[in-house]
């Protein structure tokens, strides 16, 4: 089954409104085993709305409409759409006492628009919208299966998984696993992978760059579920005989994620004091859940007074080396570390952005110093972006060290 998303919308058009609708429906098809092969994105237009549906008719048979589906002038899309199927729109006497019903428990006067989203195309299963006021609505022609789901969100998910997926019976099974890679990039990712990408059927390799890190997503499609599970056992394990040592997760966790499990399989602590970071790594750890087992305190000495004060980096250290230096970045982790009673500390110092420091030291150079009872050091990295990349990019690589630190 070739299914096509057509988002229906100005307000997507213009970047107002962020299209989850689609992102939703394309993990959710995937669920089910079936293939999206299109996502089209278009306006409240009565012209428009026609020519991308004529063009979803003839390359794919299932159409999912989100949007359109509201009382206003500029929700039209059942009507262009049944208009250009030649399929009448009929007046349903129970979903209109339905939405009467909604009004009416809210205790709100329904307007005479509200009537319009009672009108559904002849034939049609009517899919209930136990959230919102407007039903959705499946039907099929000349071999499309054609689906219309209001834009809200939350009625569009609750619309789909309760109503549509029982009448989508598929026959194959599609799974994904996720395999998250750090310290390495995309393009020497697929030079190393390319021997296995040329020769990709089922299962398949795709990458996605982000903030320092890349996924591959292995995904294999079937009818039986062990037989698609061998599959991506058995490419994983290929990609990791070669790409092994940059390879963090192979459940789709996040570096910090991965970090605090090893943290808590060892019964350790740790603390991290930040000075380009500004605070992210220890936001984004914080918002594991569970992690006071693990995590004592998180400092953010930003200034030389603040690093000297709360660390007792040396002023001479400060003068001789610079704030963004190796140096810096020990003298910061030890100074943590005798102050906290902690297994681990992280530091991090860097230039973040958008202009140098004093001694024209360059943007996107970053420190991340770790130390335990036994010793301390500090890696060197040189990130490309803006100061609010580079900053996560560092906040990546700090739990990378971290959690290398610990397998070590």
């Amino acid at each position: 089954m070739k299914a096509e998303i057509i988002s229906v919308g100005t307000e997507l058009l213009l970047g107002n409104t962020i299209n989850t609708d689609a992102q939703f429906l394309s993990q959710r098809c995937a669920d089910l085993g079936i293939d999206v092969y299109y996502h089209t994105v278009v306006g409240d237009n009565i012209e428009r709305i026609k020519e991308v549906t004529e063009i979803a008719i003839n390359r794919s048979n299932l159409i999912i409409f989100t949007g359109g589906l509201g009382p206003t002038s500029d929700d039209i899309t059942k009507e262009v759409v049944s208009e250009l199927l030649n399929i009448q729109l009929e007046l349903n006497q129970f979903y209109l006492k339905e939405i009467e019903k909604y009004f009416k428990n809210i205790n709100k006067q329904m307007t005479e628009n509200n009537i319009k989203q009672a009108y559904l195309p002849k034939g049609s299963i009517v899919l209930k919208n136990d959230v919102g006021t407007a039903p959705g609505a499946f039907l099929s022609s000349n071999g499309v299966k054609v689906i219309f789901l209001p834009g809200p969100p939350i009625e569009l998910k609750t619309m789909f998984n309760r109503y549509v997926v029982p009448l989508l019976d598929n026959e194959y099974i599609i799974k994904s696993k996720v395999i998250k890679t750090i310290g390495i990039g995309e393009s020497q990712i697929d030079d190393m992978l390319d021997s296995l990408i040329k020769i990709q059927t089922n299962p398949t390799i795709a990458t996605y760059a982000k903030e320092g890190q890349v996924d591959i997503r292995i995904t294999a499609k079937g009818k039986d579920e062990d037989n698609i599970d061998l599959l991506i056992d058995e490419l994983t394990n290929k990609v990791s005989k070669i790409i092994g040592d940059y390879i963090y997760s192979y459940n789709n966790e996040s570096v910090e994620e991965v970090f605090y499990s090893l943290l808590k399989k060892k019964s350790m602590k740790v603390a991290f004091c930040e000075s380009c970071t500004g605070g992210l790594i220890t936001s984004r750890f914080t918002r594991i859940p569970g992690v006071s087992e693990v995590f004592d305190r998180g400092l953010v000495t930003y200034s030389n007074e603040a690093k000297i004060n709360e660390l007792g980096v040396k002023e001479e250290t400060l003068k001789t080396y610079g704030a963004v230096s190796q140096q810096t970045a020990i003298e910061m982790v030890e100074g943590l570390f005798k102050k906290s009673n902690v297994d681990i500390a992280i530091s991090t110092t860097g230039i973040a952005g958008p202009s140098s420091d004093d001694k024209n030291k360059p943007i996107g150079l970053v420190y991340i110093g770790v130390a335990d009872k036994d010793k301390s050091f500090a890696i060197e990295c040189h990130f490309s972006g803006n100061r609010e990349s580079i900053q996560k990019k560092a906040t990546n690589y700090a739990f990378n060290e971290g959690r290398k630190f610990l397998l070590r």
